[in-house]
């Protein structure tokens, strides 16, 4: 083989190899046109799924605040539940008590000790948050009162409480016993 055969067959082969590497240029690129870049696909579904992850844990966030509230709002209203169910059942005691001061006796050591221990029942109400509702005189309010009885009387204003038959309490908002009340008009 002389040099220009030589020639000739090098730039066959460099023909060759550069027709080879044009369709292998085109199918790389064919894809590209046909449809969407796979790496902006993948981040897409990634942004998806993150703001659907953090859309889960905002909301469970809340959740769990609103749980944390609810159980201490619980724990209070058990509280207050419970102090309004022991005050109750001594309620009785108070009435009792209440009845006797109201009776006339000669024996003045006897009412003396009466006296001293509704001074102390009132004294551990009045420790525990519990107090009177206030009903001789007040306008009748049905949140506070509860009315027994009516009567007509000129003398007083209209839905006037004239006379207490049962003393109510409450504890800060909470009724624990409504006042039992006569009403005028």
């Amino acid at each position: 083989m002389s040099m220009k055969e030589n020639e000739q067959a090098a730039q066959q082969a460099a023909e060759t190899a550069a027709e080879a590497q044009e369709p292998a240029v085109e199918d790389t690129a064919a894809p590209e046109s046909d449809g969407p870049d796979p790496l902006l696909t993948e981040l897409e579904a990634l942004k998806d799924s993150l703001a659907q992850k953090e859309d889960q844990y905002l909301r469970l966030a809340a959740e769990y605040d609103n749980y944390r509230r609810r159980t201490q709002k619980e724990k209070a209203d058990a509280y207050t539940s419970a102090k309004s169910d022991a005050v109750l059942a001594f309620l009785p005691v108070y009435d009792n008590l209440e009845r006797a001061l109201k009776q006339e006796t000669a024996d003045a050591a006897y009412k003396k000790g009466v006296e001293m221990t509704m001074t102390g029942l009132k004294d551990i109400l009045s420790k525990l948050g519990v107090e009177e509702i206030p009903a001789l005189g007040q306008t009748f309010d049905p949140n506070l009162h509860n009315a027994v009885m009516h009567v007509e009387d000129d003398s007083v204003g209209e839905n006037t409480v004239v006379e207490v038959f049962q003393t109510g309490f409450q504890s800060g908002d909470k009724v624990i016993r409504f006042a039992m009340v006569k009403v005028a008009n």
